[in-house]
Formats: structure tokens, sequence, C-alpha cells
């Protein structure tokens, strides 16, 4: 018998949002050094390096946990695209739709690089996956945070339009091995 992998118990609290009218206030632009791209076909290496950087100091673990064949599925699913805005030509952020939840449309991760963090562009950058979402979207677009991610990320969803539905408190079992920071304040005891 296989001893348990070790995790570090993790308590959040994960607040689910909800828009369901597309916005009509104008957009503000993106920089003119900016530009972003709908995937045509993302490679899971380049799916993990996104997913790693812009998350190692959210604890966004899931996906870490998921074997190469099953996330190559998963990016390959007609109704899933990855966005990235690159800036410089460089990667500066990146954001996840999901189009198989019956006329809702769910951003499922969206977030900037380290480096981009503080620089002005997230305020443009959630309107356009807002925008992209809305594309083809029929009722709603949907998106979660939780107190585990970057301070000014709930306070941004309200303020792009999302309302909030409900919060629910969650323990993730992190496992160590991924090697992820976990600030004390979310750890449970």
């Amino acid at each position: 018998m296989m001893a348990p992998e070790p995790v570090i118990p993790v308590a959040v609290d994960v607040t689910f949002l909800r828009m369901d009218r597309r916005p009509t206030d104008p957009a503000p632009p993106l920089p003119a050094d900016t530009r972003l791209e709908r995937l045509e076909r993302c490679t899971v290496p380049f799916y993990r390096y996104l997913y790693d950087t812009v998350g190692h100091r959210y604890v966004w673990w899931l996906r870490r946990t998921v074997p190469d064949a099953q996330l190559a599925a998963l990016l390959a699913e007609p109704a899933i695209s990855i966005h990235v805005l690159y800036r410089g030509g460089e990667p500066a952020g990146f954001y996840e739709l999901d189009r198989r939840h019956g006329g809702l449309v769910n951003l499922s991760y969206f977030g900037l690089l380290p480096h981009a963090v503080g620089t002005g562009l997230g305020r443009a950058f959630l309107r356009r996956a807002v925008e992209d979402g809305w594309a083809e979207a029929q009722r709603a677009v949907t998106v979660n945070t939780c107190t585990a991610d970057h301070p000014r990320a709930l306070p941004n969803y309200l303020a792009a339009g999302f309302q909030k539905l409900r919060t629910e408190r969650e323990v993730w079992n992190v496992p160590v091995r991924l090697g992820l920071p976990i600030p004390e304040r979310l750890r449970l005891r």
C-alpha cells in the first residue's frame, strides 16, 4: 500500500460571479504596444508555462496535477479557447474561455504574468476577456475568484460589471510536490 501524497491544506473563500448583460460603456483600449491573440492551437508546454507563471503566487494548483494527455484533450476541445496578451513581443497575460455550458461562457482563468502586474494593463485586458466571452454567450458570462488570488481580483471583476452570486469556503489539499508558496493566512491549522 502506498503512503498518501503529502499535502498542505489550504482554506479559501471562493466567490462566484455572473454578468447577465453585455457592458454598454466604451471599453478602455489596450496599449498600442500590445496585441491579443486567440491561439488556434495551444500546446501543453505553452499552456503550462502560462498557467504556472501567472498562477504561481496565487496557488493555482489544480491544472498542475492534470496529466499531459488529459490537458491536451481539454485544450483541443473546440468550446475552450486560450487568449494570450503580448507586450513587446512576449507574453504578458492570458485568459481561458469555456463555452461548454449551454449559453453561458465561463472565464475559467484570467491573469497577468508577474512582470505585467501593476502596469495598468488589467482593466483593459479584463474588458477584452468580457467582450470575447459575450461574443458567444447567449445568457451570461461567469467567473470566480478566491482569497488566494491577487487582492485586486474581486474588486476588478465587480468594477467590470460582474455581480456576486455567492461565496463558499473550500479546503484544497495542495500537493507539497508542486512547490507552491502557500501564504500563511491561507494555511489550515
